[in-house]
């Protein structure tokens, strides 16, 4: 295990005298964030005049949840990237290019940069180049965003099927730039998009790769049209989760409430809660030594890091950021130094496997937040190097007529991209797909078919989607559908066409009289020489 402390790749990197948080200002009734203003995670009081006694409320026009298997991505799994915004001045921006330079070296992934215009996108790219990151894998999307925080903001991952889909909420915060970038990232990064009815920060979630979420009770407060369980049951619907409700710090110990500032998921059954020696018995100490217990009486392994709280600032150690191999711990240069060595022996003893890199949070931890709160994982493509697709209408268990136009929609991903699509039909449940539907299609996600006049009882959609590199991937639907098309005669196997497989179950049913003869071809009750010879006066039609 490598561990390097406290500096970013261009030099060592201590904030012994960060500014604190800015505000917004108001102009012409409307929120205006200055470009290089340090906006705080939390509500400003700015924020607060400008809302007055409103509630921010989800919209009406949340999409529905998603159809397929559903499953919620941890961020101790391959990741294939990092999303920054590149906001909040030079205090900021300075860590964002450390962090950068980490993530695309030591951490072997992408950083998605958010950028307000194209210069400010090269001037990124350059602070992030110079601190030591690898160029080819710094992406810059020119999209303007409000503040830093996209951990509160940002796209939350899932895979459906085996692609990756974005799920987004309302933001809570108004800052309209930030809560619009997930639907542009979605379409940007080429990923499935689905919206909940949850007015959310997203620091406040915490999830592992197996189906378990955490949150503090900060969302009922925030959502006050529903109740706990209806909230629990919109995250189940979407993210496939059984959320975890916790207690949420006062807000004098942490004015965000968020599960991020003091707990961090490493594994399917490993967990880093905070520890509060210097405040035994505080209410904070209460809530985290009741979270750890509650994880340990269902199995898990719990590591604990001390945390601190001086006046409005909470210094967090479990706000932290893994990526692959890598993990960035926050370090402090207004706290003891012991206190950071303490959580580093904590963490490389947690995670031995990982490179631990400790870099100074004092400027981000004065605005309420320190690296995981800037930061928002996408994960790896299911499918590695090959691309992925999921079939998500129509599924099988339908009936169609000759001339219906179906709707045919599909779910692609790839760790490049997916250059185009086949969509082909199967009458024989499957064993192959002869028909062609279309070929080379552009990904987009839905196809209109008109059902051609085929008879079958089999009939079976499959996508197949291609990359550059010659790679593909493909997924079909579940069971059969019926086509009601003009009856094929012989056709006994109700494939819609007459083959040996016609023969073979004729001569395989010879003899047998009733009303359910699988050879009786001419529907006389009886498979017999009748049915061979209608077999084979049809044969091939």
């Amino acid at each position: 295990m490598a561990v390097a402390l406290c500096f970013g790749l261009g030099g060592m990197v201590a904030d012994h005298a960060a500014p604190g948080p800015q505000e917004p200002v108001i102009i012409d009734g409307e929120l205006e964030f200055p470009e290089d203003a340090r906006i705080p995670r939390f509500m400003t009081d700015t924020e607060r005049r400008w809302l007055g006694d409103g509630l921010i409320m989800p919209p009406r026009g949340e999409t529905p949840p998603p159809s397929g298997p559903v499953r919620c991505a941890s961020e101790y799994e391959p990741m294939d990237g990092i999303i920054l915004a590149w906001e909040g001045g030079s205090s900021f921006t300075g860590i964002v290019a450390q962090m950068a330079a980490w993530i695309t070296t030591t951490g072997d992934a992408n950083v998605y940069v958010a950028c307000d215009s194209n210069s400010e996108a090269n001037s990124a790219r350059n602070s992030m180049v110079s601190q030591g990151a690898d160029s080819s894998r710094i992406f810059t999307v020119v999209r303007g965003t409000d503040t830093i925080w996209i951990r509160d903001y940002g796209p939350r991952y899932i895979y459906e099927g085996n692609c990756r889909a974005v799920v987004d909420h309302t933001y809570n915060r108004p800052r309209p730039n930030d809560n619009a970038f997930n639907q542009y990232f979605s379409g940007w990064i080429g990923h499935g998009y689905y919206e909940l009815p949850l007015t959310h920060g997203g620091g406040n979630y915490h999830v592992n790769g197996v189906g378990d979420g955490a949150a503090t009770r900060l969302i009922n407060n925030e959502n006050p049209q529903y109740d706990e369980q209806e909230i629990w049951q919109i995250w189940n619907d979407y993210q496939n989760v059984d959320t975890e409700f916790h207690v949420p710090f006062p807000t004098s110990v942490d004015y965000t409430q968020h599960i991020d500032m003091w707990m961090q998921i490493i594994g399917d059954t490993e967990i880093i809660i905070s520890d509060w020696p210097s405040h035994s018995g505080s209410t904070q100490d209460t809530i985290c030594d009741d979270a750890a217990g509650f994880y340990q009486s269902q199995g898990w392994t719990v590591h604990r890091t001390p945390a601190y709280t001086d006046g409005w600032t909470h210094y967090t150690f479990t706000n932290m950021v893994l990526c692959n191999d890598l993990v960035i711990l926050p370090k402090y240069s207004s706290i003891p130094l012991s206190w950071s060595n303490d959580a580093l022996a904590v963490i490389q003893a947690a995670m031995p496997d990982r490179t631990v890199v400790q870099i100074y949070a004092d400027t981000l931890a004065y605005s309420a937040g320190v690296f995981h709160c800037i930061c928002m994982h996408v994960p790896a493509n299911a499918g590695g190097a090959s691309p992925v697709a999921y079939l998500r209408t129509p599924r099988g268990g339908q009936a169609w007529d000759p001339g219906d136009q179906v709707v045919i929609q599909w779910l692609s991903d790839d760790d490049a991209e997916v250059t185009g699509v086949d969509l082909l039909l199967s009458v024989d449940g499957g064993t192959t797909f002869d028909t062609v539907i279309v070929l080379g299609t552009f990904d987009d996600g839905t196809h209109v078919w008109s059902v051609p006049d085929i008879n079958t009882s089999q009939a079976r959609i499959k996508v197949v989607v291609h990359d550059a590199d010659g790679n593909s991937g493909s997924d079909e639907a579940d069971t059969d559908s019926q086509i009601n098309g003009t009856q094929v005669p012989g056709d006994v196997t109700g494939d819609g066409t007459v083959s040996v497989d016609d023969l073979l179950v004729v001569i395989g049913d010879w003899g047998c009289n009733g009303s359910s003869c699988a050879g009786d071809a001419n529907g006389d009750g009886v498979t017999s020489v009748d049915d061979l010879l209608l077999v084979i006066a049809n044969w091939a039609l």
